[in-house]
């Protein structure tokens, strides 16, 4: 999968280096996956949730953190929209950010 925008996952562990280890570890693990549907990142992501239009909500460092991506399927592509802590992430709508 190619993933869109590395920089935010970098930006946010530069400010939360105990997220660093985690996200670098998710990064890395989609971009050699192959998602052609939710069953798939399922099987991977047990604790993935999956919201509307394709937005996929990942726990990341045992549930400290939170990631947001909007999946594109058809295309390979995963576009990061949001990563945070769990007190910003109930403050955003994930549905639509």
């Amino acid at each position: 999968m190619r993933i869109i925008s590395r920089r935010l996952l970098r930006e946010f562990w530069e400010k939360h280096p105990d997220a660093a280890v985690p996200l670098q570890t998710w990064f890395h693990d989609v971009e050699r996956a192959v998602w052609n549907n939710p069953a798939d990142i399922k099987a991977v992501y047990r604790n993935a949730s999956f919201l509307a239009d394709n937005r996929v909500v990942f726990n990341i460092k045992g549930n400290h953190y939170r990631l947001v991506v909007v999946i594109v399927y058809q295309h390979g592509m995963v576009y990061i929209r949001f990563v945070g802590t769990h007190q910003e992430y109930d403050r955003i709508d994930a549905t639509t950010i």
